[in-house]
């Protein structure tokens, strides 16, 4: 009997308005292509829609900070989505990166809150990258979505 192996299914939804996001974004997306078994769907943010989410077996969102608070496109997206999938995707796992200038406080609870609400489950704890740019975000950031797609293959998410 032949057997076929399973494809995890990761979008990965990204804000990315500066050179910085873009590297942290594209390192992301560098390290997933590397991995055996997982299709990746990624699209900005103003791009994803509910039939993208509908699609995955998880999900990863990266956003910025904006005045306290997520990206106004990152909340677009939410705003698109939140009705049309409610209580459609019960214990989607999610994991969240922050490119935070300051503390991303606010973006991180705006988003939880969201999650909350749609039932869906965090992965991992929100990834906050904190200040002035470091070259180690996008490791960070890779990490992150590395341990989803492994984590949600494995059955453990």
């Amino acid at each position: 009997m032949l057997t076929r192996a399973l494809m995890t299914k990761l979008l990965f939804v990204a804000h990315c308005p500066s050179p910085n996001t873009r590297v942290i974004r594209d390192a992301a997306l560098n390290a997933l292509s590397q991995m055996d078994g997982v299709a990746v769907r990624s699209r900005d943010s103003l791009q994803a829609g509910a039939t993208d989410v509908q699609w995955c077996d998880a999900l990863a969102l990266g956003t910025t900070e904006n005045f306290g608070a997520m990206a106004g496109r990152t909340k677009d997206f939410f705003e698109r989505i939140y009705y049309p999938l409610m209580d459609q995707r019960p214990a989607l796992p999610v994991v969240c990166y922050v490119r935070a200038g300051e503390d991303g406080v606010g973006t991180v609870q705006g988003i939880e809150r969201i999650v909350t609400g749609l039932k869906w489950r965090w992965a991992q704890p929100p990834l906050v990258l904190q200040g002035a740019y470091q070259d180690d975000f996008a490791v960070r950031a890779a990490t992150l979505l590395e341990t989803l797609a492994a984590g949600t293959s494995a059955g453990i998410f």
